[in-house]
């Protein structure tokens, strides 16, 4: 963001009528201007009621203790997709505008079917598998610093972030390794808008959602009833009761759900974290004298990226937030993003610091019953890819400003220019 994009929407989100400040616009993120509105509205209105705008009428919750009652309570506010799901957009839900497929899936659940489809895939991510994981993991991020160019000019987010978060995904859902980044792409069609840069309608998207279904459909069909031992997500979900027989458009909901999960997090705080310490020199140089410092600052880049912008819920019942009621029916949007700048929770929550004081404490992973099933696992690729590059370059130095993505739901980026210098 520049110095004068800054000022401007400093200037706007302080001059514009409380009643017309829309923060779901997606250009706000692209340009990296949201934080300004989101600053005015935790100070001047913290539970926001917009009754226009591209995505209908909404509330925002945008301060800290706010959004964690809001997502603690699913006895309140529901996540059902037929109610209207996870998503500020309804068309993304629906898959395709109105009329659409409806992607449902476990994290657009309420308890217990919530509970029960989260129960079938959550051994991935068991301590002992991540142990054993932890070994892949570490072997690819080498070879991927190794190949990269030392002192020349090139592009962060293809190059690393993209390439180990589809690695990943690719061993997590034992999919045919030289078409891993169709996972990739699939990932980016399944968050975006018409007018993204990544799809041109809503057609469009479903025609690479269904070649998204079919595919997976024939790994599906392969192992559903084989006898060779797999420990991977498909072979997960054809094994359980609670997933075995799911309709088409649920299969499609929960594949794309972990595709997801699995890789537009991980991926973007891999980019977010150099972009930080690149724009933070002093925290630099922290991590070279303090290694062990990696650990605390990992979740400290998890929190300054707030990777997921938001999570929406549908209010149940007539409820009261903040002074303010909410009805039944309405969407309400909890904004991860604000609530990691809430300076009332968070001290200095503007910064990047590497050795925060409980630098855990963030929403980035959400709370409840849908808090973030694979937190320990993105924890960890990001905290290997540290240690590897501590013991690799003197520095990762920012070459230009970052492309960041057309969203108001994946806080990412599609490019990052850096060079590496050596030890």
């Amino acid at each position: 963001m520049t110095a004068l994009a800054a000022a401007i929407a400093m200037s706007d989100a302080e001059s514009l009528p409380l009643d017309q400040i829309d923060v779901s616009r997606p250009e706000y993120f692209e340009q990296n201007v949201e934080g300004e509105y989101f600053r005015r509205l935790r100070r001047d209105d913290p539970v926001h009621y917009c009754a226009d705008s591209a995505y209908g009428p909404y509330w925002s919750i945008t301060k800290f203790n706010d959004i964690m009652a809001v997502d603690t309570n699913h006895q309140i506010f529901s996540s059902d997709a037929y109610l209207g799901g996870i998503v500020i957009d309804d068309a993304l839900q629906k898959g395709a505008g109105e009329g659409g497929m409806q992607l449902t899936n476990f994290i657009a659940m309420d308890p217990p079917r919530h509970d029960e489809q989260r129960k079938a895939v959550s051994p991935i991510v068991a301590p002992t598998n991540l142990a054993q994981l932890e070994g892949t993991i570490r072997e690819r991020v080498i070879r991927v610093l190794e190949s990269l160019p030392v002192g020349e000019v090139f592009d962060w987010v293809p190059s690393v972030s993209i390439e180990l978060t589809t690695q990943m995904l690719a061993t997590l859902f034992d999919f045919p390794f030289e078409d891993r980044r169709k996972l990739t792409r699939w990932s980016d069609v399944t968050t975006a808008e018409p007018g993204s840069g990544i799809i041109d309608s809503w057609e469009q998207r479903t025609a690479e959602l269904l070649e998204c279904a079919a595919y997976f459909q024939r790994l599906w069909n392969e192992r559903v009833n084989s006898d060779k031992p797999s420990f991977d997500l498909i072979t997960m979900l054809s094994r359980s009761p609670a997933t075995r027989n799911m309709p088409p458009e649920e299969f499609l909901g929960n594949i794309v759900l972990l595709i997801v999960g699995g890789n537009d997090t991980t991926r973007n705080s891999m980019t977010g974290g150099v972009l930080a310490l690149g724009q933070n020199p002093k925290e630099w140089g922290k991590l070279k004298a303090d290694p062990d410092l990696i650990g605390n600052m990992v979740s400290e880049i998890i929190r300054w990226q707030t990777p997921l912008a938001h999570m929406r819920r549908t209010a149940l019942v007539d409820t009261e937030l903040g002074g303010k009621t909410i009805r039944k029916g309405d969407k309400v949007v909890m904004w991860y993003v604000s609530g990691n700048r809430d300076e009332e929770v968070i001290e200095r929550a503007d910064e990047f610091i590497i050795d925060r004081p409980r630098a855990r404490q963030h929403l980035s992973f959400g709370f409840g019953v849908h808090r973030c099933v694979g937190n320990r696992l993105a924890e960890m690729q990001l905290r290997i890819l540290w240690e590897e590059i501590l013991k690799r370059f003197s520095r990762v130095e920012l070459m230009g400003e970052p492309v960041r993505v057309r969203s108001n739901f994946v806080r990412g980026y599609a490019s990052l220019p850096v060079k590496l210098h050596a030890l």
